[in-house]
């Protein structure tokens, strides 16, 4: 394929595990996956996202503090995921009735989910606290609503954080006041464990300090009769996606005709991060834990894109590769929804890789972006021009590496009447893998 010398950034090669390169070695999985699924598809690893979150339990363990690990279960919808919490002992976080449902089904127990979200339904407020689930409190209202559905419950009071005044999740502190007086006067309508809060950004300090404070209310309300047992400190843990050199590399060197079109971008994930994952919680808890520990109070937190870190990977089937410019495009089945990073105004920048790798009599290495199947123009999965060892071929596939984390369907939609991409369990037996669809 001739084009010119296209104008290419430094590569941003993803982080993988072992798990994932062995299935994307195989010389013939993926692409039997291909020929019976006729389209894109995910591929998960339950045994990567229970290894996750039994790291997370260790940290804890191993900082003398009591908790759970909640499930951000917004971060991915696969069932699978939600058996291994049942088998590990970890929650799950949801903020509707069919996620509640979900989690019940597969055999996670109403006293191991946490609801969260704003302004619930008063029948997502009677389901929760039919199950015993803990119930996270936005708004004055809510918890009216809450105590008059007539069913004990337990909940926790949601915090506006100091570093978030201007967001719509949280009680302010005067609004606080009055829901810590409101839980004294219905003691016997339901117990209050303790309180709550989600901030912005990736860094440990800020979760401690407020933490911290947060304990101090905690005793208080010990005083005044309430439980105050619990301080949820919620999700935002970081996941670590490309080398910190790599990383570093893009950010100093950038330029907008990295990408197609010259196409720009307000922000992107740093997808390089450190401390990452349950090191992150390890972090906190050295600064906050003696205090946890002290005071006998829980720590909970509802780790999503973090639990799933390494989990999967998305698979794409090429239909075209042609010139455009100094560069190519390839456009492979399905839709830049399944890569959900767009649809929020940003790019996933892990490198994507051609499948398989061997090069064929013929082949010349090309440098493309990667479009959706789609007639909309901004249906483009990848902007940024990829350098590939060989042209991609109808039939050959893309793979997007670590999309667990809120990367397979947060986004996914049936534009076209397509169906959504499937989720593909992988199993070994016999010393060969064979695969399943996710039960969800």
């Amino acid at each position: 394929m001739d084009v010119k010398a296209p104008v290419l950034g430094p590569a941003l090669p993803a982080l993988q595990s072992q798990w994932a390169v062995t299935i994307q070695s195989d010389p013939v999985l993926l692409g039997d996956i291909a020929a019976s699924v006729r389209g894109p598809f995910h591929v998960i690893d339950p045994d990567r996202f229970a290894a996750n979150l039994t790291a997370f339990r260790a940290a804890l363990r191993t900082a003398g503090v009591d908790g759970r690990i909640y499930f951000g279960k917004k971060a991915n919808k696969a069932g699978a995921w939600l058996d291994e919490c049942a088998r590990h002992d970890g929650g799950v976080d949801v903020a509707s009735a069919p996620e509640l449902v979900h989690a019940l089904a597969h055999g996670v127990r109403g006293r191991d989910i946490v609801v969260t979200g704003p302004a619930k339904s008063t029948d997502l407020l009677w389901l929760a606290a039919r199950h015993d689930c803990l119930i996270t409190i936005d708004d004055l209202d809510e918890l009216e609503r809450l105590v008059a559905v007539g069913v004990r419950a337990r909940i926790l009071l949601r915090v506006l954080p100091p570093t978030g005044p201007h967001s719509r999740f949280g009680l302010d502190p005067r609004q606080l006041d009055q829901a810590i007086d409101r839980c004294v006067q219905v003691r016997d309508a339901l117990t209050m464990d303790g309180f709550s809060f989600h901030l912005d950004g990736y860094l440990p300090h800020p979760r401690a300090e407020l933490a911290d404070r947060l304990i101090d209310h905690c005793l208080a309300a010990r005083e005044r009769g309430l439980a105050a047992t619990a301080i949820d400190i919620g999700g935002g843990f970081a996941c670590d996606y490309v080398d910190s050199a790599d990383w570093q590399r893009f950010q100093d060197d950038y330029r907008d005709d990295w990408f197609h079109a010259g196409k720009q971008f307000g922000r992107f994930y740093p997808y390089h991060q450190a401390p990452a994952g349950a090191a992150m919680l390890t972090a906190i808890l050295d600064e906050v834990g003696p205090r946890f520990a002290a005071t006998s109070t829980r720590l909970l937190c509802e780790p999503g894109r973090a639990l799933l870190d390494q989990a999967g990977f998305t698979v794409f089937p090429v239909q075209g590769c042609k010139p455009r410019g100094d560069h190519a495009v390839i456009t492979v089945g399905g839709l830049s929804m399944s890569v959900s990073e767009q649809w929020k105004g940003s790019e996933f920048l892990p490198d994507p890789l051609l499948w398989p790798v061997e090069p064929r009599s013929g082949d010349r290495s090309v440098t493309a972006f990667v479009a959706g199947a789609s007639c909309l123009e901004y249906d483009v999965l990848t902007w940024r021009k990829i350098g590939f060892a060989r042209t991609p071929r109808y039939g050959d596939l893309i793979i997007y590496p670590n999309t667990a984390g809120y990367q397979m369907d947060k986004n996914e939609s049936r534009f076209h009447q397509l169906p959504l991409p499937p989720k593909i369990c992988i199993h070994t037996r016999d010393g060969r893998h064979t695969w399943s669809l996710d039960a969800d």
